[in-house]
């Protein structure tokens, strides 16, 4: 398999993560702000040209990726297993409500993430398993080429973790956060994957 390069961007700012609040597979539109970020990074892709635009299903990032598709002149295509991890009974709360409610709970998520997901939640090694599924089938269809990929936070980090072979339980603090709209550039083969930049404001 050929190389292909995806830049990994998170959609825009929502009205939930605006309070910090877990959106998870709810559907939450886009801020005022998470729109401009959608703006920029659609300045940045006609900038930086990529041959093809991959979303998750969820609203905010068809959203987020309609400028650089507007952009580029491409269709976006939309491949579900980029979907957001589903937080269980925190869909919709902030940690800090949740820590209040249940705080053992709470420590346990905060110690180990993946071992003590939230109740109800997804199992965050089958959401890293079907995002890094997802992002191989995307550069293997785009030999050699540069594809911009617009999904979500927790999952994007459970898959950088994945390929690149970061433990999965340290997803948290290893990359505490992708900002909206910033792009990440990882270089996909058919054995290894080499991370280009990381985090990088469009605007």
């Amino acid at each position: 398999m050929t190389s292909a390069t995806l830049l990994l961007a998170r959609h825009g700012e929502t009205v939930w993560h605006a309070e910090n609040r877990y959106a998870g597979v709810s559907d939450v539109s886009l801020t005022d702000t998470g729109r401009a970020q959608a703006e920029a990074l659609g300045r940045w892709a006609a900038a930086h040209p990529v041959e093809a635009v991959w979303t998750s299903p969820l609203s905010r990032a068809v959203a987020t990726a309609e400028p650089a598709c507007r952009a580029l002149g491409v269709t976006a295509r939309s491949e579900t297993g980029l979907r957001e991890c589903d937080f269980g009974v925190v869909e919709g709360r902030t940690l800090a409500e949740f820590a209040a409610q249940d705080p053992d709970a709470a420590e346990a998520f905060r110690t180990d993430p993946v071992a003590h997901p939230f109740p109800g939640a997804e199992d965050p090694r089958a959401a890293a398993e079907r995002g890094t599924a997802a992002l191989r089938r995307i550069a293997a269809a785009h030999p050699g080429g540069r594809v911009l990929v617009v999904a979500h936070n927790t999952l994007l980090r459970l898959v950088l973790c994945s390929l690149l072979g970061i433990p999965l339980a340290e997803y948290r603090r290893v990359l505490p956060r992708l900002r909206n709209a910033a792009v990440t550039e990882v270089r996909i083969g058919a054995e290894h994957t080499a991370l280009l930049s990381l985090n990088v404001p469009c605007a």
